[in-house]
């Protein structure tokens, strides 16, 4: 009996050291993200994960099950997102709201958790796709590697379609290590996800080889093992930050004609004012007078963040702000309100000096329950009285052509930054990215994350951009990632700078995700080829012992 308990505790301890590892390495994960920006441990924290997935410890029963590979990925991922998403839970209180307290906790608490265990299900979804993979005994470690990363770079694509998406791994490496990034101007941000997941597997496949050879006591012979697939994660490393490096070092070479000096306004107006009168007014007064300063600096257009005038298109006529772009003749790209068939829209308003709306981009991706209901034919009612907000704001097209005073611009509105696709079909015809956002009801390393996320949009785009956040943060980013201005936090800013509009075509933005269907290609053919060479020498085997 003791002999039984001791087994039994053993196996206890041995599940949760797993579940622990699985845990803590998606925490490490979690810790690469914006405002930590620890980007380095990316490298190495998927591989636990995959070691957990692949190993082949445990009971007969288990060995074939696909279990531990769910309970692993759900872990990992809960790491992971729930803490890279953590941010989130800023939206609490929502007193200003007239929301109790311990409602908006709850509000708070099912937010947190319902996009953690939405991110989670990703991770899990790519341990059982892995789990699949390593069942098929036949499979070499290599294949493994090329159909692992496959499928996590297929699963993020998909995932990018949904209406909940933020965090890709290739966020892990923003804004710090610029040549990694640069492989999203071949094929994406994907392409980054995907050398991050090869890396991490390959260094996973060096420790499995060294467990099958645990049998041998001395330690020269697991570490040679090792060796071919640590070395490859090392070359595979040093030759991704090449190409990256020499894709950063490309020069920019601007047209003085496509010069245009922007200026930006961060109003820096809470939310907890901005949707009563006395808000309303110091938005006025906020953008008006920083419209005016800017003008006298001899600004081009003048840009400012999401929703900055609660107004609708045919309000703002009746502004100070709009007499004072009547006044000086100059540009304003606003955020505001359109109005189509009695229905509102979450706008960009392009505004010319003799005060005509010359265009409009409305927000594509809006916010579930923040800005839409999901199912609202079903569920509308009921969301609308447990609900603080306004939700029933009407989505713009996809990648839209908007054509203003400068010519077409590429234009993004708070969520709409997370969707790459968004922004490359955009760029085939647009010149300089403008995103305006709000960030103000969420935590800290929101504005961080956000800003993060443009900066990829730029790389991958090969353009100029220009944020404009109520506060912050705004920020001036060159078509190689760094960033040549950025605004503080919970501060009125006026800001001009000079950007360039571009035409240049990469190869992401004329083929887009080529990455993950070539992967898939390359790692099923080897699969077909060794499983055929592998029934051919069992075949020989066999007529040989007979």
């Amino acid at each position: 009996m003791l002999l039984s308990f001791r087994k039994s505790l053993s196996k206890l301890t041995d599940n949760l050291f797993e579940l622990g590892l699985a845990l803590g390495s998606g925490i490490l994960m979690g810790i690469t993200l914006a405002p930590t920006e620890a980007w380095y441990f990316a490298w190495i924290a998927l591989a636990p994960l995959w070691y957990l997935v692949c190993s082949h410890r445990g009971s007969a029963a288990l060995k074939h099950s696909y279990f531990p590979a769910v309970i692993y990925g759900l872990c990992w991922g809960i790491g992971f997102y729930g803490l890279g998403l953590s941010w989130i839970f800023g939206i609490h209180p929502m007193t200003w709201m007239g929301v109790p307290f311990f409602a908006s906790l709850g509000i708070a608490t099912f937010c947190l958790t319902f996009i953690t265990l939405w991110g989670a299900s990703l991770a899990t979804f790519w341990s059982i796709s892995l789990r699949f993979i390593d069942s098929k005994t036949q499979v070499n470690p290599l294949i493994r590697v090329i159909l692992g990363t496959a499928c996590w770079c297929g699963l993020e694509e998909l995932y990018s379609l949904t209406d909940l998406w933020w965090t890709s791994l290739a966020l892990t490496q923003s804004p710090h290590n610029l040549p990694i990034l640069h492989l999203g101007q071949l094929s994406g941000p994907t392409m980054v996800s995907g050398s991050i997941v090869l890396v991490n597997g390959l260094i996973a496949e060096g420790y499995l080889a060294c467990e099958r050879n645990r049998h041998q006591t001395k330690l020269i012979p697991s570490v040679r093992t090792a060796s071919p697939y640590i070395g490859s994660a090392i070359v595979s490393l040093f030759i991704l930050h090449l190409i990256g490096a020499n894709l950063a070092d490309q020069p920019l070479v601007e047209a003085p004609a496509s010069s245009l000096k922007i200026g930006i306004i961060q109003g820096n107006i809470g939310n907890e004012v901005r949707h009563n009168q006395i808000g309303y007014q110091l938005a006025i007064e906020n953008y008006t007078k920083g419209y005016r300063d800017l003008v006298k600096q001899g600004v081009d257009a003048v840009i400012t963040p999401e929703t900055a005038f609660p107004y609708t298109e045919s309000q703002i006529r009746y502004t100070s702000f709009y007499q004072a772009i009547l006044d000086l003749k100059v540009t304003a790209l606003i955020g505001g309100f359109g109005e189509v068939s009695g229905a509102t829209n979450n706008s960009i308003l392009a505004i010319n000096g003799d005060g005509k709306v010359v265009s409009r981009y409305d927000k594509w991706k809006l916010v579930p329950l923040g800005e839409y209901i999901p199912f609202d034919q079903y569920i509308g009612k009921f969301i609308d009285t447990i609900s603080p907000l306004n939700s029933h704001l009407l989505a713009g097209q996809f990648a839209p052509i908007v054509n203003t005073p400068f010519g077409n611009f590429i234009f993004g509105i708070c969520y709409d930054s997370a969707y790459h696709e968004h922004f490359r079909r955009q760029a085939q015809t647009g010149s300089l990215i403008i995103t305006a956002s709000n960030d103000a009801h969420y935590g800290a390393g929101m504005p961080a994350q956000h800003h993060a996320i443009d900066l990829m949009r730029a790389i991958e785009t090969d353009r100029w951009m220009v944020r404009a956040s109520n506060t912050g943060y705004s920020a001036v980013i060159d078509p190689h990632g760094r960033t040549q201005w950025i605004s503080k936090l919970n501060e009125f800013v006026a800001h001009a700078d000079q950007v360039y509009r571009r035409n240049t075509q990469t190869l992401y933005v004329q083929f887009g995700n080529w990455l993950t269907p070539l992967l898939f290609a390359i790692g099923l053919s080897l699969f077909i080829i060794s499983s055929r060479f592998s029934k051919r020498c069992a075949a020989n085997t066999d007529r040989r012992n007979r």
